[in-house]
């Protein structure tokens, strides 16, 4: 398995595919997502080792909305235990798997516990314990400091989780190495994946502006609060769905290897 270089253009190709991708399966891959944000709330919501589950078990449960896409690209409709499909697929897969959302638990929590040395922890306490981000918050200096330097130090974390479950799952190769072909692989592509971070950014904010004006239009602050939640969610629902292009994009497999495609 080699890097693959991807043209500028290719990351709104990412966007556009997830989208057609998407628009084959609306209510299964929304339902998945939906079922993926309420495990992750049911786990955040136990006291103490809740958030700690959850971390641990994001890149596995991640990896299952990446197969369910496989599956709507494949012509197929992608079932609920599909979200799970890490954990269906051997011993040594599972702990592979395991094995990263540990690391992917030290890696986040280093990065909050930098960032509560800035703020006193009030970041942490909303990203682990469920704090309310309110005005008064959001206005404090340190808080915002905190904010950025948890962006900085987030973007390698999450360049090396990008690929790394598909790459364990798909192509049975070992945690770390997995991190180690993520990473670069976004490192190389990252004209790419800006352009793809950009034109997402540009959707959210055209969905923004819609929803206020036809907001404008109704005059219901209930209304488009209701609105925005549920276009917001179909949209990150879309999003994830577009992550699976970006993995087979990246890679170009050898004889023998199995493509996950």
């Amino acid at each position: 398995m080699n890097l693959r270089i991807n043209p500028t253009r290719q990351g709104t190709q990412w966007v556009k595919l997830g989208f057609k991708t998407f628009f084959r399966q609306p209510l299964a891959l929304s339902g998945l997502f939906f079922m993926f944000l309420a495990l992750m709330s049911v786990l955040n919501s136990i006291p103490y080792i809740g958030s700690v589950v959850a971390l641990v078990l994001l890149p596995a449960i991640t990896l299952g909305l990446m197969v369910a896409t496989q599956e709507t690209q494949n012509g197929k409709f992608p079932m609920p235990i599909i979200l799970f499909s890490a954990f269906r697929a051997g011993k040594e897969k599972l702990h592979a798997m395991l094995v990263l959302g540990g690391i992917y638990t030290v890696g986040f929590l280093l990065v909050i516990g930098v960032c509560t040395l800035i703020d006193d922890g009030q970041f942490a306490d909303i990203y682990l314990l469920g704090g309310s981000l309110n005005a008064e918050v959001m206005d404090d200096p340190d808080f915002q400091s905190a904010m950025l330097v948890a962006t900085v130090l987030y973007l390698p974390l999450s360049m090396m989780f990008w690929h790394a479950p598909a790459l364990v799952y798909w192509h049975g190769i070992s945690p770390v190495k997995s991190l180690f072909f993520s990473f670069f692989s976004c490192l190389r592509n990252w004209k790419a994946f800006a352009l793809y971070g950009v034109t997402w950014t540009g959707v959210f904010l055209a969905l923004a502006v819609v929803i206020a004006l036809l907001a404008s239009l109704l005059g219901s602050a209930s209304l488009l609060a209701i609105m925005t939640l549920a276009a917001t969610l179909l949209l990150a629902a879309a999003f994830f769905t577009s992550i699976y292009f970006s993995f087979i994009d990246s890679f170009v497999m050898k004889a023998g290897d199995d493509r996950a495609a």
